[in-house]
């Protein structure tokens, strides 16, 4: 629990730049198949609220998916000890499933967040997310939808809360480059923990260069919400993220 408000991420992480550049997944016969990668970011942001206290944070995803669309996914990440009760680490646990339809592509399912070492404080819930992409040329344009029904972990002391988070994303390839350049508007709806008791707006511009199964990124993340960490930081302003992964 994050002390004086709850925020926590959708990390396969819709808003910070998470660059693990998408490899190859290694066939494991069956229709399945395994992939992953590992990130170090300048700081964890997500819906633009720092989860390290603009610090550097690790951390690192593996899939194993099925040809049939059915995939299920583990992603982690260190954060400050404010962001979920005096925990220090983050598992976003996911099951989904993915179908292609010509140039759309439609993914849905169900991710649980999961707080190892949160004093126990009650800070685990899950949020449904559905997330609709639409390929045109070399640009990319997704809708995504997020809601978390009423749980106990995301109350703000009026009993069990919900939360809505819808986004739109812009992804463009620069042609004949390994660059391509993101865009990112997101709105947080509910008086929950998961919008710190108000509703609040985040956006971003960013850009990514990839080089083999190596990626590096910056993007400029702002938000309109003012809000501090227990060190004093605002932890909701601008701010630039750098990031470098590898994926495999």
């Amino acid at each position: 629990m994050l002390g004086f408000a709850r925020v926590s991420c959708f990390a396969v992480s819709w808003f910070i730049v998470f660059i693990s550049n998408a490899a190859a997944a290694e066939n494991l016969g069956s229709g399945l198949a395994i992939n992953g990668g590992a990130t170090a970011v300048s700081d964890y942001r997500f819906r633009g609220i720092s989860q390290t206290n603009k610090r550097i944070a690790i951390q690192g995803t593996l899939t194993l998916s099925h040809s049939s669309g059915v995939y299920a996914s583990v992603w982690g990440s260190s954060i400050d000890d404010y962001a979920a009760a005096g925990g220090d680490a983050e598992l976003d646990l996911i099951l989904g499933f993915r179908k292609v339809v010509g140039s759309t592509t439609l993914d849905g399912g169900l991710l649980y967040y999961y707080y190892p070492g949160s004093n126990g404080a009650n800070t685990d819930f899950a949020e449904p997310y559905l997330k609709v992409s639409q390929a045109i040329g070399r640009a990319t344009f997704t809708g995504t939808i997020a809601y978390a029904p009423k749980q106990d972990a995301l109350t703000v002391g009026n009993g069990k809360e919900d939360n809505l988070y819808l986004a739109g994303d812009l992804n463009y390839a620069i042609p004949k480059t390994t660059i391509g350049l993101t865009a990112h508007l997101g709105r947080s709806f509910g008086p929950s923990y998961l919008t710190i008791g108000d509703d609040y707006t985040d956006w971003s511009l960013g850009a990514t260069v990839t080089h083999k199964n190596l990626s590096a990124g910056l993007s400029y993340v702002d938000t309109n919400k003012s809000l501090f960490a227990p060190s004093g930081r605002n932890i909701s302003n601008a701010g630039v993220v750098a990031s470098f992964g590898v994926a495999f």
